[in-house]
């Protein structure tokens, strides 16, 4: 039986401490967040992390737009945050809507205070080897769910299934960083169960049911990033979860396995780049 990679408990533990160093300075970290459209999920999203900034004394801001809000309304507002000594992490919720550019507005934001990881600049100084502002959010929330169990990359066989640029391909750089050999699939990837049953980690993030029992070898690690409801409303994730709890060794649940880290790694990312800014 696999032992549970609990996302909730490492995100407590995580911003308790995080708390603990906020209360201790001056001026309160600033995250600042753009959201367009009434995309719902976009909502929820953006509410879970007001919450939770607020919590630990970040100081959060959500800028709301309308769907037919012109490009040029969304770049005056960063340029403005930019320039914003007090505002020192921006975000701009994806998705957004298909008349806007989605590159040049992000692009636009400070990559000292690309909470995101997602300018140009940070992307490819993560591509590259060398050390961006922050590292991406999910991705980095799963290292420091592995770390948190003892599971070392250096040496394993990594299997990435998802090549999007928010997940998959950050995360695949990231585990190369610790020195794993990496493989990355995704829709055209021929014999995945091949690939899969050969891997000692399994990190899925695509959104879909991928992710079977007899994909995966014994003891393996498995890391479900996906989450989507099922045909009955339920939420889960790309792991047949219930079949590979009996194989793996271990496993993160959906909910509460990397989406908690996800909200832990952009509270620390802020604080990261508070500090930094602040010549911490």
């Amino acid at each position: 039986m696999a032992k549970i990679l609990d996302g909730k408990s490492l995100r407590d533990k995580l911003l308790e401490n995080l708390k603990t160093e906020i209360d201790g300075f001056g001026v309160k970290p600033s995250l600042s967040v753009i959201l367009v459209g009434n995309d719902p999920a976009s909502r929820i999203y953006v509410n879970n992390k007001k919450k939770t900034a607020e919590k630990l004394g970040i100081i959060s801001t959500v800028f709301t737009y309308p769907e037919d809000v012109e490009e040029a309304v969304i770049i005056n507002k960063i340029d403005e945050l930019n320039n914003d000594k007090n505002v020192h992490a921006i975000l701009v919720q994806l998705p957004l809507p298909e008349h806007l550019d989605k590159n040049k507005i992000i692009n636009r934001i400070s990559p000292n205070k690309d909470v995101d990881c997602f300018t140009f600049e940070n992307y490819g100084k993560l591509a590259s080897g060398e050390e961006p502002a922050v590292y991406p959010c999910t991705p980095n929330g799963v290292l420091l769910l592995l770390k948190e169990y003892g599971i070392e990359l250096d040496g394993k066989n990594v299997a990435v299934i998802g090549r999007s640029n928010l997940v998959g391909k950050p995360m695949g750089l990231l585990a190369m960083k610790e020195n794993a050999t990496v493989t990355f699939c995704h829709s055209h990837t021929k014999n995945l169960k091949e690939i899969t049953k050969r891997a000692d980690v399994i990190i899925s993030a695509t959104g879909h049911p991928v992710i079977k029992v007899d994909m995966v070898k014994e003891g393996a690690v498995v890391v479900d990033v996906g989450i989507f409801k099922d045909e009955n409303g339920k939420l889960r994730g790309d792991v047949e979860f219930g079949e590979v709890l009996g194989v793996a060794g271990f496993i993160s649940p959906v909910p509460g396995g990397v989406g908690p880290m996800t909200i832990a790694s952009l509270m620390l990312n802020t604080v990261k780049l508070y500090k930094k800014q602040n010549k911490y």
